[in-house]
């Protein structure tokens, strides 16, 4: 015969529900019950203010998005502050952002129904208790029917623990500690008699594709965060950028005039790469150091680009992902993205790669560069 399950997933789950039957003997039927109606009455408020807070974020999003955008917030001057420059990355991720304003909206209207309903939920534990109040507060009796009511309870726990560690596994389905999971044959019973049945497609499906679509806006908003770190331009730069700009009226001949004088200008830091490459040493410069010294790699490059963009009202931002390497394979790279308002798009530039072609807006950009969001 097999020896006992050692897997510390399976011992987890049973001890649960021991100590919560150990427990349920020791407060007897009364203190049982209190504590299964605060489980339950807990559960359902959940349950009832999730589903609430989905709908109602689902209804509120496109009105939020629509009032935004008469906002007409335009970018604020590279002099602003800090806080103004955060203000506005905040303002621009809830309105350009789905899943992103969906989950503000979702977690705001969350809180307010769980508070409401907080009061709801104390009338249920009452009166869900009066029946147990018949129940004997102490002798063989009333411990019995609290160890029977605290084994319910820890069956509760239990599956909850047993949801999360199938959401997780759902999310991460390579990963070891997911394989580890998935060997206690306890978990596997509880997840495929219970969870899978009650849950649908909704774990194993749904979670991971809004998982990865969320992480997908979440890269782009944490992308927006060189608009505060570069926001506070010193004179010379934005003296330069019009300078570089002065002859030219529309948003893409401002761009491209900026891209060719940052492609030509800033040479490549070799030096700087083989020092991340060959001592993990990283030397962060900002895109006034990049300016100074005419030299930095593809990310002081992106970050110079921008910061002298926006220094003649262009909307830029910086975009970081993969870039092909010309030996077949990719590596980390940074480049530009501009929007030019006579055409109404968001066009791609690399003044990185700027001295071995044209690659402001080329056909097929996307074949060389593989953005991370």
């Amino acid at each position: 015969m097999r020896g006992l399950d050692s897997n510390g997933v399976t011992i987890a789950l049973v001890a649960i529900v021991a100590i919560s039957l150990l427990q349920g003997m020791r407060r007897g039927a009364k203190g049982s019950a209190k504590q299964l109606v605060v489980f339950l009455a807990g559960a359902a408020m959940t349950l009832v203010s999730v589903a609430a807070a989905a709908w109602a974020a689902t209804a509120a999003s496109p009105r939020f998005q629509a009032w935004l955008e008469a906002r007409a917030w335009v970018r604020p001057a590279t002099d602003s502050s800090a806080v103004t420059q955060f203000a506005y990355t905040l303002f621009a991720g809830l309105r350009d952002l789905p899943l992103f304003r969906f989950a503000v909206l979702f977690l705001i209207a969350y809180l307010v129904l769980r508070t409401a309903l907080g009061a709801i939920g104390s009338l249920i534990v009452r009166v869900g208790a009066v029946p147990f109040g018949l129940v004997p507060g102490g002798g063989p009796i009333s411990r019995t029917f609290g160890g029977l009511i605290g084994a319910a309870l820890g069956g509760g726990r239990a599956i909850l623990l047993t949801a999360v560690l199938f959401a997780y596994c759902a999310l991460s389905p390579q990963s070891a500690f997911a394989d580890y999971i998935q060997q206690s044959a306890l978990y596997r019973e509880a997840a495929s008699q219970i969870i899978k049945p009650a849950a649908g497609t909704l774990l194993a499906e749904q979670l991971p594709v809004f998982a990865t679509s969320m992480q997908s806006e979440m890269d782009k908003l944490w992308q927006k965060r060189y608009d505060i770190i570069d926001a506070d331009m010193p004179a010379d730069i934005v003296t330069a950028a019009q300078k570089v700009a002065a002859d030219d009226k529309s948003d893409e001949a401002k761009a491209r005039a900026l891209y060719q004088w940052v492609g030509s200008r800033i040479a490549y830091d070799n030096d700087k790469v083989d020092a991340y490459e060959q001592h993990g040493e990283w030397r962060e410069q900002s895109p006034e150091d990049t300016y100074k010294t005419h030299k930095g790699v593809c990310i002081d490059y992106a970050r110079l680009y921008a910061a002298m963009g926006r220094s003649v009202g262009l909307d830029v931002r910086v975009v970081t992902g993969q870039g092909y390497d010309g030996r077949g394979g990719y590596g980390p790279h940074a480049w530009n993205e501009v929007y030019l308002s006579e055409r109404q798009a968001w066009v791609p530039l690399d003044s990185t790669w700027a001295k071995s072609g044209d690659w402001f807006d080329p056909p097929r950009f996307e074949d060389t560069h593989i953005r991370k969001a």
